[in-house]
């Protein structure tokens, strides 16, 4: 459990649940990307095939140290991530599957990594077996946010949210895996992770550097180029969703700083700095929030191509 920081009543209830041996088929894994969905997913399977009772997991023993390590035979990844979403042809092979009894571990685990991307249909499939498996099947739903799946397939998970850390505790971290790092910029990742440990290591190990697309993005909103807006939207409907929302969130950011250099502070991209130089605040306040409820459409499971195409509308240049 030492590996999931924070989440002190989640640990707590699932440490009673793994004593007392009275663990669920269906657990839905829920928090936003860098929050700890897969590392949560790691324990629990390794406490599903752990062989000490005492204490699991143990991480030690042989069964542990399989899931650990990602090559359990028992563990079953359900997902292909060259498809955008996760199709009841994948649901079904899995459902098939699960009639096969394990071939060494106490349990087969099933873990859906993106099940956000889960169509109705393929929810409907899912369903079907997670009302009465076999005994020896477990389920791991991974998503973004719990109420992208059906009331159906929530109202038979056992509901495991992670939440934020505590900045004491995220910054700490930091300062241990970044030793030789400025604490203003751990304290700038930080802030700029809403709380998620993840989100600020992705920060500090890619760097700062502007998406070509966000570059895009703020030349044309500074020039007020409709046409070059529309011939950026348009590729992006081809994207999946869990691309599509970084990139629009780091368009955010871009015109958070230019509201900062509106207000007399110096900006960190120089892209920044031209859009504050080139729209009102009141232009780019209006273009941050249309951005930031297109965010919020996809993570309601909102398709990327309609996403885009009312952005076309929202994001209006020629003001």
């Amino acid at each position: 459990m030492e590996a999931l920081l924070g989440n002190e009543r989640l640990k707590t209830g699932l440490t009673a649940a793994f004593a007392s041996g009275k663990l669920s088929h269906c657990y839905l894994l829920a928090g936003p990307p860098g929050s700890g969905k897969h590392t949560l997913a790691r324990i629990l399977t390794a406490a599903m095939e752990c062989t000490q009772g005492a204490r699991r997991p143990c991480g030690t023993c042989l069964q542990c140290r399989k899931v650990l390590d990602g090559v359990h035979p028992d563990v079953i990844t359900v997902d292909d991530p060259a498809k955008k979403t996760v199709t009841v042809e994948m649901i079904r092979k899995a459902r098939a599957d699960v009639y096969i009894k394990p071939n060494e571990g106490l349990r087969k685990v099933y873990i859906i990594p993106r099940a956000m991307d889960m169509n109705a249909a393929a929810q409907n499939a899912l369903l079907k077996v997670i009302e009465e498996p076999p005994d020896y099947a477990a389920f791991l739903l991974l998503s973004d946010a719990a109420e992208r799946l059906l009331p159906t397939i929530r109202s038979r998970s056992v509901p495991l949210q992670l939440s934020p850390l505590p900045e004491e505790l995220g910054m700490a971290e930091l300062a241990r895996r970044f030793p030789g790092k400025d604490r203003s910029a751990l304290a700038d990742a930080w802030g700029r992770s809403e709380g998620f440990l993840g989100q600020a290591l992705k920060l500090l190990t890619e760097g700062e550097s502007l998406a070509e697309e966000t570059r895009r993005f703020a030349d044309c909103f500074a020039r007020r180029d409709k046409l070059g807006l529309t011939e950026l939207l348009v590729p992006l409907e081809r994207r999946k969703r869990e691309e599509l929302i970084p990139l629009l969130t780091q368009w955010v950011e871009i015109l958070s700083q230019a509201l900062a250099v509106r207000a007399g502070q110096p900006g960190r991209w120089e892209a920044a700095r031209q859009l504050g130089r080139s729209r009102t605040s009141a232009e780019s306040l209006r273009a941050l929030r249309s951005l930031r409820r297109a965010i919020e459409l996809l993570q309601g499971n909102v398709s990327p191509g309609a996403v885009c195409g009312v952005l076309q509308v929202w994001l209006d240049v020629t003001d």
